[in-house]
């Protein structure tokens, strides 16, 4: 009897697509692709390199060292000490300063002479350290003040331009300035007029008006008087 050849397991070939590479090879090939176009799409690629930004905005600290009021009334040995409302980041920030006495005459009153010693001051230029801190003031240099006329209340004061002609900025000045003078009674406002023959109004520094001095460009801010 004839034993039968040795039987072999066909080699089965492998799987292929049509006209293509094996179809597993193929299939690893499509999903490492899909893997890289999603990692590419996750975001932005780090970078070894640098980036320069710039420097962080700058900021002013709208606070005067102490001991350096800025002005030249600190050598003055019998110097008094006011108070002045500059402007500084947007908003009235007040200022200690040292100024001469007045040598105005009686007729004058110590409350002309304090507001004109007052209007001096913010008139003046900042001081270095006063710039440095930010400050500035918006109060023209022609400005002039005057007592009240026949008429006005006590307390006025008569400005050689309309209240509402100012920049709104001075004009909120004046008010918180005049508003803390001593001899002006700090009343925490200032009864102010023009050079017309307009009514003075009274005009208030209340707290909205120290954070936005603009206020002074809307209507209605000045309160009239009664007459």
């Amino acid at each position: 009897m004839t034993r039968p050849p040795h039987s072999r397991r066909a080699t089965r070939a492998p799987r292929t697509g049509p006209g293509g590479p094996p179809i597993r090879a193929w299939r690893r090939a499509v999903a490492l692709a899909a893997l890289a176009l999603a990692a590419a799409g996750c975001g932005v690629r780090g970078t070894s390199v640098p980036v320069d930004a710039g420097g962080a905005p700058a900021r002013v600290s709208c606070k005067v060292p102490a001991g350096d009021a800025g002005d030249t009334g600190a050598a003055v040995p019998d110097g008094a000490r006011v108070t002045v409302y500059l402007v500084c980041s947007s908003a009235l920030v007040q200022v200690e300063r040292t100024v001469a006495r007045s040598e105005g005459t009686p007729a004058e009153g110590a409350r002309l002479q304090e507001a004109r010693a007052l209007l001096t001051e913010l008139q003046k230029e900042p001081s270095a350290a006063e710039q440095a801190a930010g400050f500035s003031t918006a109060v023209p240099q022609n400005l002039r003040v005057a007592g009240p006329r026949a008429g006005d209340p006590a307390d006025a004061l008569r400005l050689s331009i309309r209240p509402d002609d100012l920049p709104s900025f001075a004009l909120a000045q004046l008010a918180c300035t005049y508003g803390a003078g001593a001899a002006l009674g700090r009343t925490h406002a200032a009864v102010l007029g023009g050079p017309g023959d307009d009514a003075p109004e009274r005009y208030a520094c209340s707290a909205e008006v120290r954070t936005h001095p603009d206020i002074a460009q809307n209507a209605g801010w000045g309160d009239p008087l009664p007459r």
